[in-house]
Parts: C-alpha cells; sequence; structure tokens
C-alpha cells in the first residue's frame, strides 16, 4: 500500500500495472530484485550471510529459501552457474 500511495495509485492498479509490465505482482517483484541484487554481491565475492544483508534478507537462511523457491537450485548450485556466465563479444551472456 506504501507503495501505491507514492506512486499515487491504489493498491489494486498498482497490481494489474504491475502484472502487465513484468508478469506478477509487486511483492514477487520486489523479491526477485533482492535476489538479484544479492547474487550479484555473491558475484563479487562477497559471503552469502553478507551478501543476503546487504541485499535486504534477514539472514543467509532467508536469501537460501528465497533461491530455492526463485531459482529452483540451492544457493550454491545457483552461485556457481552465475559465476560460470562468460560475457560475449555481442554482449549477450552464456554460460561456460
Amino acid at each position: 500500500a506504501a507503495t501505491a500511495d507514492a506512486v499515487g495509485l491504489g493498491a489494486r492498479q498498482l497490481h494489474r500495472r504491475s502484472l502487465d509490465a513484468f508478469g506478477y505482482g509487486p511483492k514477487t517483484l520486489a523479491r526477485v530484485l533482492r535476489f538479484q541484487r544479492a547474487l550479484g554481491f555473491v558475484r563479487a565475492g562477497m559471503p552469502y550471510a553478507s551478501a543476503a544483508t546487504a541485499a535486504g534478507c534477514a539472514d543467509q537462511a532467508h536469501l537460501a529459501r528465497e533461491t530455492r523457491e526463485l531459482a529452483g537450485l540451492t544457493l550454491g548450485a545457483y552461485a556457481a552457474l552465475a559465476k560460470s556466465e562468460t560475457s560475449q563479444p555481442s554482449g549477450s551472456r552464456t554460460i561456460a
């Protein structure tokens, strides 16, 4: 409700617009963005617990649950895959 108020929309209208734009509601979007932030910290070499709190998770266990729910993998498995990504000259990304 606070986000809806901040952007001048009703809660239902914000939810509908979020579904149209992203395919899921604002709370799920917040979870995905927090997960992406945490993974960026892990890629940079930050320990899991520190990455979790820096990204806004309560603790490492919270990040591990989010990883399983959002990615379907354990945190360690997902981080290993993410670290194996290599950049391509075109700017696209692939798994090496």
